[in-house]
């Protein structure tokens, strides 16, 4: 008997007010606004934990959506992402909060430096006993360069090469610099760290120079499990060579089956098993006792939602000030240097303003799954098995419930049907997802670093 697919779980979330379901700040249950206190974050994690979740994963972006009206005046008003608070300051209280419960953080790396950011992730991981993941992303809003002191952004496809070398410089610092048992802690001999097995890191690239050893010590997984989220196709090499999860956000099942496939193919290509990322689709889930509450659940919420917030933040993807035309009229997507998966997806579709507003009737642009937990548990193996995909990134609706319904409603469901796990595994994140060890397999890109 062929043993079912266990799905992975991450919950998709911002250390903001608004992330994905925009205006839903606005309903009397949700406590979105708490977003800068550690108690609102340590009760997430806390429910999370309670059901079973991989990992939460958090976004960030550098900079602001400011090309619808090519102003922040939506932005503002309802909060799409801005105020924006840093999410690796989130982690420690959350991991202090849980002790399984793995996190995947967003950090921009064309406006980070390497040599830092690299300790940064270490004691991190140290911090959490294992559990920090990196999604890495390369950034695509022109307020964000403009903001940095840059003209203008890096080009899509140069920011994906310098990307390449920075890990290789992560690599040299995390695999590359201290050896296995270079750390002793003899008290008796008066050494914590033995320096023949402590190596100076030199790199002399395009992009990037250093020479300096690590400032940390060999944390737990060495280098975090690490997360990307491009889905054009140089983002996909990107993904082939570095990435273990991958994140992506297709307008239907057939969509995400063909990117789920030529990543795959793509793995191969770069010498590694096309087993060896796990693939997560966004999706929002609404859930109810019933199929009849689930859907006054969900008709009360568009309530709250604001539409026009959800084309503020389509705008800012694809670099489109959709504001300047009318509701029916062709839009024209022509090339940006923006996110080319979303302008791509929304040229193929045609999408004009009124389409994209009918689409964001939940103030956002991932479709949602409504229904009783039957209804919804169906949905989601339907995906698993049309798609090829692992698991999921459930975006937040109403917070905390959202997160809470699922937990009580749809995880027990899941578990009967024998498609998702009953406990926590034990060690790393990396260790958790893949069952095999706490660092990079050898035939990642970064294992060839280790000495």
């Amino acid at each position: 008997m062929t043993r079912k697919k266990e799905i992975l779980l991450n919950a998709f979330n911002m250390n903001c007010v608004g992330h994905i379901n925009h205006g839903l700040w606005t309903h009397p249950r949700d406590r979105s606004t708490e977003y800068n206190t550690l108690e609102h974050w340590t009760g997430i994690a806390r429910t999370l934990e309670r059901g079973l979740f991989d990992g939460l994963f958090i976004a960030d972006i550098v900079g602001v959506y400011d090309v619808y009206q090519h102003n922040v005046d939506v932005t503002l008003r309802e909060s799409i992402q801005l105020p924006v608070n840093d999410p690796l300051l989130l982690v420690s209280a959350m991991a202090a909060a849980t002790q399984h419960l793995g996190f995947g953080v967003t950090v921009n790396l064309s406006y980070e430096q390497p040599y830092l950011l690299a300790r940064r992730f270490s004691t991190l991981d140290h911090l959490t006993r294992g559990r920090i993941g990196w999604n890495i992303v390369t950034g695509y809003l022109d307020s964000a360069a403009r903001a940095m002191g840059l003209s203008q952004q890096i080009a899509h496809d140069e920011r994906y090469d310098r990307a390449d070398e920075y890990l290789e410089l992560l690599y040299k610092l995390w695999e590359g610099s201290w050896e296995e048992g270079a750390v002793r802690r003899d008290r008796q001999a008066r050494v914590f760290a033995e320096p023949s097995k402590v190596h100076k890191v030199r790199h002399d690239g395009r992009y990037f120079r250093m020479e300096g050893y690590h400032l940390a010590e060999p944390s737990p997984q060495r280098t975090p499990v690490l997360f990307q989220a491009g889905s054009s196709g140089r983002g996909q090499r990107f993904a082939a060579r570095h990435a273990e999860c991958v994140f992506i956000s297709p307008p239907s099942k057939e969509a995400a089956r063909k990117t789920v496939q030529t990543l795959r193919e793509e793995l191969v290509l770069a010498g590694r098993r096309p087993d060896d990322v796990k693939v997560f689709v966004g999706t929002a889930v609404v859930p109810g006792a019933t199929a009849k509450e689930a859907h006054e659940k969900y008709a009360d919420y568009r309530e709250y939602a604001n539409r026009e917030a959800g084309l503020a933040h389509f705008a800012a993807s694809t670099g489109i000030d959709y504001a300047r035309y009318d509701l029916d009229a062709p839009v024209d997507y022509a090339n940006t240097n923006a996110i080319e998966s979303a302008t791509r997806t929304a040229k193929q579709h045609g999408w004009t303003r009124r389409r994209l507003l009918e689409l964001f009737e939940l103030g956002g642009r991932y479709p949602a799954i409504v229904g009783d937990a039957a209804q919804v548990a169906d949905e989601l193996q339907s995906w698993i098995e049309e798609t090829g995909v692992d698991g999921f990134n459930l975006s937040r609706t109403v917070v905390p419930e959202s997160y809470e319904d699922f937990v009580d409603l749809v995880v027990p469901e899941l578990q009967q049907r024998g498609v998702y796990k009953t406990a926590h595994a034990e060690g790393s994140l990396r260790r958790k997802l893949f069952g095999a060890s706490d660092h990079l397999p050898e035939r990642h890109a970064g294992a060839q670093f280790r000495r």
